[in-house]
């Protein structure tokens, strides 16, 4: 008698499987954690093409509920953010005359371009963020940066050149 263990087969898990045995559950999962089912099932497809375009094999996920979860909270991050940014931009909408409001369609350009920049500068420290943006919306010299952050010039050429070299080496 042969004591020896054989191991259990796996099929190969592919991306088709994968989205089979776990989308379900998945837009379930983040419909809990959204309350809307819409935005849950936008959610789990983005989630599904993030796992497409990642350098992770699909065969060799060893967990891929926890896989999927992990991609989630990072797109369900990303919502909370866009939508913030979404209501901030609304509130400063408001306050301005009627005139001058724009039009749903450069509303949508608009907060699609904040959304952009708002990625393109996701990562950088605070006070590196603050200062670039001063620089290129406001205008404001390395000086007046320096005045605001209460720092030195130098400081402040050292987080512009940060942020520049972010936003080249940045992957979109």
């Amino acid at each position: 008698m042969n004591d020896a263990v054989v191991p259990t087969h796996r099929p190969e898990l592919t991306l088709s499987s994968l989205y089979r045995d776990h989308s379900s559950w998945l837009e379930s999962w983040l419909r809990r954690r959204l309350g809307n089912a819409w935005d849950a099932a936008d959610l789990s497809q983005d989630t599904f093409l993030r796992v497409l375009a990642s350098a992770q094999p699909v065969a060799q996920m060893k967990e891929p509920r926890a896989y999927l979860v992990t991609v989630g909270k990072r797109l369900l991050v990303n919502f909370h953010q866009r939508r913030s940014l979404e209501q901030a931009y609304l509130n400063a909408l408001a306050t301005l005359p009627q005139a001058c409001v724009p039009s749903p369609e450069q509303r949508w350009l608009l907060l699609e371009t904040l959304q952009a920049l708002d990625e393109l500068l996701d990562g950088l420290p605070a006070l590196v963020r603050r200062a670039f943006l001063w620089s290129q919306l406001e205008g404001l010299g390395y000086r007046e940066i320096a005045e605001r952050l209460e720092v030195s010039e130098r400081t402040v050429k050292r987080y512009m050149a940060q942020a520049y070299e972010h936003c080249l080496l940045v992957d979109l």
